[in-house]
């Protein structure tokens, strides 16, 4: 392996959405910074389970709308 070629490799500490912390190590920032994170997962819907659709039934009414004498007649 090369000398000299890789990122600091240091602790640093995470602090999650709802204000919990913990120590890792990462080669982000500096020695001792600290990393607040926006999303993590205990709010995350891919982790948590809820999802929600922005204007999905806007969307599915405009197709409709739009292609309503398409096709097939009754």
């Amino acid at each position: 392996m090369k000398q000299d070629i890789h990122p600091a490799y240091h602790e640093i500490k995470v602090i999650m959405t709802d204000g919990t912390e913990f120590t890792t190590r990462s080669t982000w920032g500096t020695p001792g910074a600290s990393m607040r994170l926006d999303i993590d997962p205990k709010v995350h819907p891919a982790w948590t389970g809820v999802h929600r659709l922005n204007d999905a039934g806007g969307q599915l009414a405009k197709f409709n709308k739009r292609f309503a004498n398409f096709g097939i007649k009754k």
